[in-house]
């Protein structure tokens, strides 16, 4: 009984709202990738693994399959990575960073923007400012922050 609360406990984390609070900021190439990568699991990874598990299936006794076992876990990761993704594509809005912008805004650090700054010890760093499904600095992380809107 305890182990069917558990069970519904962590069903109900995983399918309540997006998979951080709030919007999705993300580039319009962001959104593109999160979208290439729903489709290629939904088309292509997810049948080609259910049949892999059809096929291990049908050879008999399931307890001791490798193939079987290692298939549904294989199931399991890519239908969480779908729910995941598909949260997140939902709850996404797309920032365009190619907008121009005049005077004093032109010279401010902005989501999407690509800045260059140097720690203390002179190291100088280019990074791009871009929302958390995106790869190099995003606009949460501590150097985001403080860059966000530096000039």
């Amino acid at each position: 009984m305890e182990r069917l609360r558990d069970a519904k406990r962590v069903y109900e984390k995983t399918t309540k709202g997006p998979a951080t609070p709030g919007k999705n900021y993300i580039t319009r190439s962001g959104l593109q990738r999160l979208k290439d990568e729903h489709r290629f699991l939904l088309t292509r990874e997810r049948p080609a693994v259910t049949e892999v598990v059809a096929w291990a299936a049908s050879n008999g006794d399931r307890s001791e399959n490798a193939d079987y076992q290692y298939g549904k876990r294989r199931l399991r990761q890519i239908d969480g990575r779908i729910r995941f993704l598909t949260k997140r594509i939902e709850a996404a809005e797309v920032v365009e960073p190619e907008a121009r912008r005049s005077g004093q805004a032109a010279t401010k650090a902005f989501f999407g923007a690509t800045v260059r700054y140097a720690n203390a010890a002179g190291v100088s760093r280019v990074v791009s400012i871009v929302g958390t499904d995106e790869i190099d600095l995003t606009a949460t992380t501590s150097v985001g922050c403080h860059l966000w809107g530096a000039r």
